[in-house]
């Protein structure tokens, strides 16, 4: 049976009180996530498996059924800012331990509350504290016709009335929620999840897990440019990016459960609503409930940025969407780290909740803004609201590039496999080729590519010496810890230097030992390519599949160990610490990872791999993978100048997604206006009502769930699998199966009117 993996990488936009919303939303995903597991791993039966888990799964078992197509859901990246921020770390740490987030729901519920956000010392003590307020209380909460009576429902004002109140009365100049308050919360969150018992890891062995949230460095700290003229500036960065990994080891851990509270408390700092995040208030907290954190110095070192004058306890944070609401770059950058084990067709996933509206209040008109309208939207609302086309061009742009290369293949491949067939004759039907037979005609392919491209040839290979030292100096830094950009530029001009000293001669001993030693790229995009033609013989070939899905193994297993030398945790200290002194003595780094990775050694068992399952193959189907094996030099010539920015990241196309109210309308239009109360008082609103965050909770699952359903049929290879009004019938039956699933814990009147409303 194909096999077939939906990737997903989450970004998870800020929302404030809309953070309930995006609970709803990724506690699908998560339960998505959860069944597909469970169909892989063959247990347990679809009936022992409870509400939309259950849909989910049984969706899965009827694709593979009807559509021999096993399919495979991850999540394996995850980026969020803010209220984002905080429920990607939820689902980051739900998908690395196997951890529930069923807890958590209860906790959004009850605790996301004025009343329990609200800092101790700014309560009002009774209703005649702070008296002077009462009239603005008053007008926000009684007056005719203001807002409450307009957007209000009639059984919530009451509630909603008290709690303004109390937000209004709460003390002036100073954040009305409480710092330690909100740090506790996160903590309890945690806390519950970890008490609760865990099943697996969502993910598959030695794939990891990559999250960021992002957060805002107040002060900012000093970065050193390299110009010409000066020879060095500075200037102040204050973009701050919170990133975890299990690196998918075999303990999973994605980090202490202190360093994750930390993340979560700095990205949700809401300027004017929360106080600015520092380390003091985690340690008080921890000391609070004598709970040691053992890795912080190592954390805070890793993370914050710190001059001559500053500690880490001096550095003051706040509110991740400030600068980068949208953090699709910490997820783009994490593909370079991707096993890959089967075909992938990769998604990235937004989650915008308020769907780019501003969150200041007020419709858009003609008017001029006024004076407090303009700071606030200079201040807050314009920098966490810039479009994301820049983000999306660029992954555009790779895609495309992507498919250009598949073009020139397609193109050329008739004249590579005459080329390959005519130097090699019919050595190439040899019934059972050995190891020997198969790294001798690739080593006689490559000198035939090198011959027949002439004086291009030449050039190939300096394109090939620049992408390697663009890798190993990425590798360098990364591992020596050289944050600064000016050293960032030395180490590059250092391995520029070394890679120049082997001199020009394309052909020469030197350059030839270099490329065999540390031409990594090449190799991950020989397999990448070979990995693709097989799906091509899957698809019109006459091998059996026990025979596919050996030659697939045998190629994933093989690219295994190549992926694994980009992972700055796969290396030992010995090599971390020549990197650290790389500056000072280039050829000794790059001589230590050289060494340490051995690739030539991998080289030999992929050679063995391939050799031992061709046989396997029928004869067409074993010629056709051979002569891509063989003849890979030809097409790389033809294709290294556009893969090159790419590297050697996932080779296939990126597809976007997006998850918000306008995006689901099965079973309502009209987006956000029309489902979510978390919208109200500039996106404070479910603070002030426990029915608003139960609406809210819940519309982020059946928006969630259908979102889901539609990610799923748009991997299928055939869209006839399953027509499309058996496609609304399924989102019919995992809607009802989520309304089953929260009675008891929900309002009747909410869950029986929506039922109704499903039809």
């Amino acid at each position: 049976m194909r096999e077939k993996e939906l990737r997903l990488a989450l970004v998870c936009y800020g929302g404030i009180s809309l953070a309930v919303y995006m609970h709803g939303i990724t506690k699908e995903l998560w339960r998505l996530a959860r069944a597909s597991r469970a169909f892989h791993a063959g247990e347990p039966a679809p009936a022992a498996i409870a509400g939309s888990e259950a849909v989910y799964h049984g969706l899965l078992q009827r694709i593979a059924a009807e559509g021999d197509l096993k399919l495979m859901v991850l999540i394996d990246v995850i980026a969020g800012a803010s209220a984002g921020g905080l429920n990607g770390l939820f689902l980051g740490q739900a998908i690395a331990t196997g951890q529930s987030l069923e807890p958590l729901t209860k906790l959004w519920l009850e605790n996301a509350d004025v009343e329990q956000l609200i800092d101790p010392d700014a309560r009002p003590l009774t209703r005649f504290t702070r008296a002077w307020a009462l009239p603005i209380a008053w007008m926000l909460t009684r007056r005719r016709g203001g807002t409450v009576e307009r957007t209000v429902a009639p059984e919530t004002r009451a509630e909603v009335r008290r709690k303004l109140s109390l937000f209004v009365r709460a003390r002036w100049f100073h954040p009305p929620f409480g710092g330690k308050t909100f740090t506790r919360l996160i903590l309890d969150a945690f806390e519950a999840m970890a008490r609760q018992p865990a099943g697996r890891p969502l993910l598959p062995k030695r794939q990891p897990i990559d999250l960021s949230v992002t957060a805002t460095d107040f002060h900012g700290h000093r970065q050193h440019l390299a110009l010409h003229s000066p020879t060095i500036a500075e200037e102040r960065e204050h973009r701050l990016t919170i990133g975890f990994s299990d690196h998918g080891r075999a303990d999973r851990v994605l980090g202490d459960i202190a360093a994750l509270t930390f993340a979560g408390r700095a990205t949700a700092s809401f300027p004017g609503a929360f106080p600015p995040f520092t380390v003091k208030e985690v340690d008080d907290v921890l000391a609070e409930r004598k709970r040691t954190w053992p890795t912080r110095a190592e954390f805070l070192t890793n993370l914050l940025e710190v001059g001559e004058t500053r500690a880490p306890e001096d550095v003051v944070l706040i509110d991740g969407s400030v600068l980068a609401n949208a953090p699709f770059r910490p997820a783009i950058d994490a593909l370079r780290n991707r096993p890959a084990r089967r075909e992938v067709d990769r998604r990235f996933v937004y989650i915008d909740p308020t769907l780019g509206n501003p969150i200041i209040a007020g419709k858009m008109s003609g008017e001029k803004p006024g004076f407090l309208a303009t700071i606030f939207g200079a201040l807050s609302t314009i920098p966490r609201e810039q479009p994301i086309h820049d983000n999306l061009e660029a992954i555009e742009a790779r895609s495309r590039r992507i498919e250009q290369t598949k073009h020139i293949i397609a193109a050329i491949r008739g004249e590579v496999n005459e080329a390959v067939e005519g130097a090699m004759g019919n050595i190439l039907l040899l019934y059972r080729p050995s190891t020997e037979r198969v790294r001798s005609w690739r080593l006689k392919s490559h000198e035939l590519a090198a011959k027949q491209a002439g004086f291009a040839y030449a050039g190939y290979i300096h394109l090939k010496l620049a992408t390697i030292g663009d890798e190993l100096t990425e590798t360098i830094v990364q591992l020596g810890g050289h944050d600064e950009p000016a050293e960032l530029r030395m180490i590059r001009a250092a391995v520029g230097a070394h890679i120049r000293a082997l001199g020009d001669d394309t052909g020469a001993e030197p350059v030839i030992e270099f490329l065999k030693t540390h031409d990594l790229g090449y190799r991950i995009r020989r397999l990448r390519f070979l990995a693709d033609r097989l799906t091509e013989i899957e698809a019109g070939g006459e091998s059996d599949p026990q025979a596919i899905e050996a030659a697939r193994t045998a190629i994933y297993e093989s690219l295994a160990p190549y992926l694994d030398m980009q992972m700055r945790d796969h290396y030992p200290s010995p090599v971390a610490g020549a990197a650290r002194g790389a500056i000072g003595d280039i050829a000794t780094a790059i001589a230590a990872i050289g060494s340490f990775r051995a690739i030539e050694t991998i080289d030999e068992a992929t050679d063995q791999r391939i050799a031992a399952v061709l046989p396997r193959l029928s004869r067409g189907d074993r010629k056709t993978l051979l002569l891509a094996y063989l003849g890979f030099t030809f097409y790389d010539l033809a294709t290294l100048s556009l893969l090159r920015p790419q590297g050697a990241q996932e080779f296939h196309a990126i597809k976007v997604d997006r998850i918000s109210p306008d995006d689901a309308g099965s079973i309502r239009k009209g987006g956000a206006a029309a489902t979510l109360r978390g919208v109200e008082f500039n996106c404070f609103g479910a603070f002030f009502s426990r029915a608003y965050r139960e609406n809210d909770y819940l519309w982020g699952r059946l928006h969630g769930a259908e979102r889901m359903i539609d990610l799923i049929m748009s991997t299928l290879p055939d869209a006839s699998i399953i027509p499309g009004d058996e496609i609304a019938d399924i989102k019919r039956t995992l809607f009802h199966a989520i309304i089953t699933e929260e009675r008891g814990r929900l309002a009747d009147p909410l869950l029986d009117a929506l039922a109704a409303e499903i039809g």
